[in-house]
């Protein structure tokens, strides 16, 4: 039962990104008369097409820069963040972490208007830091709950020891505690990385300027400006899920072994 569960989950996904797949390669005409079937013939064109365009490339870049830039600076302020939370005991930490954990359960959607304002009054619209800086902010308790839970199981012994050898807090830090948390690390970039790709109301309203546009509303304007052509629409949504499953494939094992082992020490 458990494997044809499985099969099943399996085929929901799949099939949908087959479809897309051989889709691409077909005409109008071959989607209307042969949605399911092969191709004949092949029509490369639709990807061909794409692949020499900027509206393609320029999109991609953005969403790389802009998810990059986010995972630096998530994961660097709640990495700083977690140590404390992990390592100092002072008065309040507590109600200040449970501030950070309550932002797990404040939606994105109900902020997007006095951050709209927000950031108009700052002056960062259609500036990749209006992006940027807005999903670190969101992306910090998660990360933080992720990452103190990992650093508090560092024993106390090896701070000592790194005490008594002469390392400074912050040596201990940079030195020592992020080199052990490398598996936490990386599941909490993946994490940050996957959310930013796929992050589309923030983009949306922020930028305006055509050559700011990440993946997700490049899709959607795609869509619009060729939507009397669903199979190439179908092969531009195929080229702009290529980067993200590339990246996930790669960085999987990185991910289940990071919140494994976060789970063995917890």
């Amino acid at each position: 039962m458990l494997h044809a569960l499985v099969l099943v989950i399996a085929a929901i996904i799949i099939v949908p990104i087959a479809f897309g797949v051989l889709g691409g390669f077909k005409d109008n005409g071959q989607l209307s008369n042969n949605p399911f079937g092969l191709p004949s013939p092949w029509v490369t064109s639709n990807y061909t097409d794409i692949l020499v365009a900027e509206e393609f490339w320029r999109p991609l870049f953005n969403s790389t820069l802009i998810a990059v830039a986010t995972t630096v600076v998530v994961v660097g302020v709640s990495a700083a963040a977690a140590y404390i939370f992990a390592r100092f005991a002072f008065r309040g930490r507590e109600f200040i972490f449970t501030l950070f954990a309550v932002g797990l359960m404040f939606p994105f959607a109900v902020a997007i208007l006095p951050l709209f304002i927000l950031l108009r009054t700052l002056g960062l619209l259609n500036n990749p830091l209006g992006v940027i800086l807005p999903q670190a902010a969101f992306g910090l308790p998660v990360t933080i709950i992720i990452l103190r839970s990992f650093f508090r199981t560092i024993p106390a012994e090896v701070e000592e020891a790194a005490t008594l050898d002469g390392c400074t807090p912050f040596g201990f830090f940079w030195r020592v505690l992020l080199p052990m948390a490398r598996p936490a690390l990386a599941t909490v970039s993946v994490l940050a990385i996957v959310a930013s790709w796929n992050n589309f109301m923030l983009p949306l309203v922020v930028f305006n300027d055509p050559s700011w546009w990440t993946v997700p509303i490049g899709v959607r304007q795609f869509q619009g400006q060729y939507s009397d052509d669903t199979a190439k629409v179908l092969a531009y949504v195929v080229l702009a899920m290529v980067p993200a499953l590339g990246f996930y494939a790669i960085a999987e094992r990185q991910l289940i072994g990071g919140l494994a082992t976060g789970a063995t020490k917890g």
